[in-house]
């Protein structure tokens, strides 16, 4: 038997291992940022090769990747119960390289040299829809990994943490990026750099995949497919054995339920579950920073705006993620949901006010600091916490999976209007946002049930009354 006591390194760790996955969630999605133009010009995307449809297909083979993560949301409750959240992880682990190695090389294995362009345009967005499956798994799993880890005083403060990861990652990789180009010829970047930025992803996953070797299963999947010593053993790291006895004992009753049935709960869990995924991005934090480069260049920043924006952007998330870190599960879940609305909504109501009159200032940067801060101290980390412990145990892996495959489908859904809306109106789709962020405030405060302090084991309790 291990050690009666709980061992915090034992935590600390493979809460570290986990993160790994949020943070290949960040560096894939952000690694195509500064491959946009040179596999523009490598796979000859322009008028003379496709005419018209030429801004479609550049459009559509930088976005493919989106694509793969609804699949991997979808797919990911399948996994999660049939394989374990261990396993799964690692299967994730092997789409990323798989991904990383062939968007770098889309001829190198199937493709003798003289292969079409168009085919290896084809190849290239095949191995990005794999690697969005990966994202897919991992935003499911890495979360509800740590969380059916984790002690109930500490889970959100452990699953903010995979959010944290996920902002670093992208930030990694625009640095990656940026000195993988930085003084080289435009001809070699174009032929060469690009590869390079998509390869240095496979350093992350092959450390991801093998460290996953060294951390355990976790123990309510285990104790759910009846192997309660195993289980006994990593809850006794993790919070002594007296307590462990204890968690064990109330994960046992909710076995005994033999729930498998997703709606056996009724549809409001799963319908709380699902809105939270759809307010998270209905509030239009993906979209809010394409307005970012023109203000940036409108203070004076000039050619050099993506990048301060990318620095200041940066420093931002990752203060404001830890002021979530820090503070989730003191303050609870609620509250901080509550109030990062009301921050974002005032942000949005002022950057469509402020554009409807054609200010771009020095107001506009501060409204949108406020807004993007509001977003990362409260909706960002959070709604990943309440997504990962709010289902009750039986139905966690189905349930998770249904709530991320709305958050990546409604992610698409709201990049993809966001052109549109700016056409008609950049005031109306600004204080559209606005109106968002109420509106989610209120469905936190009537429809969202506080978590702060209580035990997964409590959720199949709480959706019985």
């Amino acid at each position: 038997m291990n050690s009666q006591k709980p061992n915090n390194l034992f935590i600390v760790g493979v809460t570290l291992v986990a993160t790994l996955g949020g943070l290949l969630f960040g560096y894939d999605t952000a690694v195509i940022s500064g491959a946009v133009d040179p596999i523009k010009v490598f796979f000859q995307l322009d008028a003379a090769h496709y005419g018209d449809a030429a801004t479609f297909y550049h459009g559509a083979t930088v976005s493919s990747a989106l694509i793969g993560c609804i699949i991997g949301g979808l797919i990911s409750g399948i996994f999660a119960t049939r394989f374990g959240r261990r396993k799964s992880l690692i299967i994730a682990s092997v789409l990323f390289f798989i991904s990383s190695v062939g968007s770098a090389y889309p001829e190198m294995i199937f493709f003798s040299e003289g292969t079409s362009i168009s085919t290896l345009l084809a190849s290239f967005n095949v191995y990005r829809i794999i690697g969005g499956i990966g994202v897919g798994l991992a935003s499911a799993i890495c979360p509800m990994y740590i969380a059916e880890m984790a002690p109930a005083e500490i889970r959100g403060k452990l699953v903010s943490w995979n959010q944290f990861a996920i902002i670093f990652g992208m930030l990694v990789v625009y640095f990656v990026n940026y000195f993988i180009v930085f003084g080289k010829d435009p001809v070699w970047i174009n032929e060469t750099g690009w590869r390079l930025m998509f390869l240095s992803e496979s350093f992350v996953a092959a450390t991801f995949g093998i460290l996953l070797f060294f951390v355990p299963e976790t123990p309510r999947y285990l104790a759910l497919n009846h192997n309660d010593e195993k289980a006994l053993s990593i809850l006794t790291k993790v919070n002594g054995l007296d307590k462990a006895r204890i968690v064990l004992a109330e994960i046992k009753e909710t076995v005994q339920e033999k729930v498998e049935n997703v709606l056996t709960y009724g549809w409001k869990v799963l319908i709380i579950g699902i809105l939270l995924s759809v307010f998270q991005q209905a509030v239009g934090i993906n979209v809010v920073l394409y307005y970012a480069p023109t203000i940036f260049k409108g203070l004076g920043f000039g050619n050099d705006a993506a990048m301060w924006q990318t620095v200041i952007m940066g420093v931002v998330n990752i203060i404001f993620t830890l002021v979530a870190i820090f503070t989730v599960d003191k303050f609870g879940r609620k509250p901080l949901l509550i109030i990062g609305s009301i921050g974002m909504a005032v942000g949005m109501f002022a950057i469509g006010t402020l554009a409807h009159f054609q200010i771009i200032g020095v107001s506009t940067l501060i409204f949108i600091v406020i807004y993007t801060a509001a977003f990362r101290m409260s909706w960002g980390p959070i709604c990943w916490v309440l997504i990962s412990e709010i289902f009750p145990n039986t139905i966690r892996g189905k349930a998770v999976a249904i709530a991320v495959a709305a958050q990546w489908i409604a992610n698409f859904v709201v990049s993809s209007t966001f052109p549109t809306l700016e056409a008609f109106s950049i005031t109306f789709t600004y204080v559209l946002y606005g109106v968002m962020s109420v509106l989610s405030a209120i469905f936190v405060w009537k429809m969202v049930p506080e978590t702060k302090g209580k035990t997964l084991e409590d959720m199949s309790k709480l959706w019985k009354r």
